[in-house]
């Protein structure tokens, strides 16, 4: 897929090449309708299930047709959960990264100080959930009257989580003249008045997704009893050898039961509830999709808009509380065209909703014999010498990213009355330097950091051993990237 040219729009050498470098190959369904309609400007209504590839769609053109010299932020992207503001400013961070163009995530758990001081510098992009957002609105710590594109993510969660009047209190406060795109996996009727109330003749673009019985997803499921659940479980594991598998229970207490069972019988695992601190489910996210452990036990709270590719196995130790839940767990796996499986795993009581989950999805779940005690012992053996094996860690798309970007530090910050135009001024003019080449400028208190694009990092850091900033040679330092 030549990305250069997407329905008669020349996209810039920086997007094209950070889309090469993430491992795009082609659009997907949604992208192909919503990139032409951001584009020409216009507000969109998209309905699209997880995993469809929607961030990419917004995403892609609004990184193209950001300022980036413009101090203030000109996107706001507003969505339900801390979990996924971090994990969209990743992805919209990654698809801009050669422009330079800064994304903030900004949500509850976190200290408001934190994000006051990156707020502060020239932000592009803001992530946020309403509550925080709003939050920030009301400290002044958050100007949003040059946002000229809107995007509500996940607009049916919003409801469901009764954010709603919190959405539409932000809304009130944005620029009337601005882009406003809303992507929700169904359409209630309050989430219909509320396009209808603020946006300006909006486009609906539904993607008819394949049914969540779709060939990329083997289902299936097992009678067990209650007692029987664990046993049963690493029977099938020990047959299906799953190279990452996230096991969805309904309870925190169920969780760590399950948790430590399979710690006990050397599984490598972690685990992702409402009641852990923020900072932790963070980590075991970014430990799940590195492949530092093999199993994330975890309630629905990772079911939904979590971007987690390669799961190899779904298992619903407990049967989900909706049907939607179904399709959102099971959604977790065969994504991007890789096959994947789901077993879920029913006592007789719960045959009237594992019924009313097949309705829902106009198929038929079909039932799996548990394995025999001989195909799990001989399964058994084999899954057992992987786990020796240390793991491979996975790069993640920004480590991509990253390999070709020098970063630099310099000795100065706000302190010393530095300022990016500063650093931006000395750096355009090396010899064979442009501001193409300059990515990322972030002058914090007493020193700055500044990112070097392509090959060009060794000759500026050897030009600024002898070039002078504001009048001053400064002590300059090549340094990596923290983990996010």
């Amino acid at each position: 897929m030549d990305f250069q040219y997407i329905e008669g729009y020349i996209f810039s050498k920086a997007i094209v090449e950070a889309l090469k470098a993430l491992g795009y190959e082609k659009l997907t369904k949604v992208q192909e309708e919503v990139i032409p309609l951001v584009l020409a400007q216009k507000d969109i209504i998209v309905k699209s299930q997880t995993g469809s590839g929607k961030t990419a769609a917004f995403a892609i053109p609004v990184c193209e047709k950001i300022e980036i010299e413009q101090k203030n932020p000109q996107v706001l992207v507003l969505t339900p959960t801390r979990e996924l503001a971090v994990q969209l400013k990743q992805d919209i961070s990654n698809i801009g990264r050669f422009r330079g163009i800064r994304c903030a995530a900004i949500f509850g758990g976190q200290p408001m100080e934190i994000q006051r001081r990156e707020l502060r510098q020239r932000v592009h992009v803001i992530v946020g959930t309403p509550g925080r957002t709003l939050d920030h609105i009301a400290k002044n710590t958050l100007d949003l009257k040059e946002v000229q594109y809107f995007i509500i993510d996940e607009a049916d969660r919003m409801l469901d989580m009764g954010f709603i009047e919190q959405v539409e209190a932000i809304i009130k406060m944005l620029p009337v003249n601005r882009l406003t795109m809303l992507f929700s996996a169904t359409m209630p009727d309050e989430i219909q008045k509320m396009c209808q109330q603020y946006m300006n003749n909006p486009i609906k673009v539904e993607i008819v997704s394949e049914s969540p019985s779709m060939e990329n997803i083997r289902q299936a499921y097992y009678e067990v009893e209650e007692h029987e659940k664990l046993h049963v479980m690493m029977k099938m594991v020990y047959v299906e050898q799953p190279e990452s598998c996230i096991v969805f229970c309904n309870t925190r207490d169920k969780i760590e039961t399950v948790f430590n069972s399979l710690q006990h019988k050397g599984c490598s695992c972690g685990m992702l509830h409402g009641g852990m601190e923020q900072r932790e489910r963070l980590q075991a996210i970014h430990d799940f999709k590195r492949g530092r452990f093999q199993f994330l036990i975890a309630t629905d709270v990772a079911a939904r808009g979590l971007h987690i590719d390669e799961v190899s196995l779904v298992v619903n130790y407990d049967m989900p509380l909706s049907n939607e839940s179904y399709v959102h767990r099971i959604g977790r796996t065969g994504r991007a065209g890789k096959v994947g499986a789901a077993i879920t795993l029913v006592t007789k009581n719960e045959y009237k909703v594992l019924h009313e989950i097949e309705e829902y999805l106009h198929y038929k779940i079909p039932k799996q014999e548990v394995p025999s005690e001989e195909e799990a012992s001989a399964g058994k053996m084999a899954f057992n010498n992987r786990d020796v094996i240390e793991p491979i860690i996975k790069i993640d798309k920004s480590e991509k990213l990253n390999s070709q970007i020098t970063r630099i530090r310099i000795n100065a910050g706000k302190k010393t009355k530095m300022r990016p135009g500063d650093i931006l001024g000395a750096i355009s003019a090396i010899p064979g330097i442009s501001g193409g080449d300059i990515g990322i400028i972030d002058v914090q208190d007493t020193c700055s950091y500044v990112e070097i694009l392509g090959d060009k990092g060794g000759l500026v850091m050897e030009a600024l051993l002898s070039t002078k900033i504001k009048g001053k040679i400064h002590t300059v330092k090549e340094v990596g990237f923290a983990n996010k």
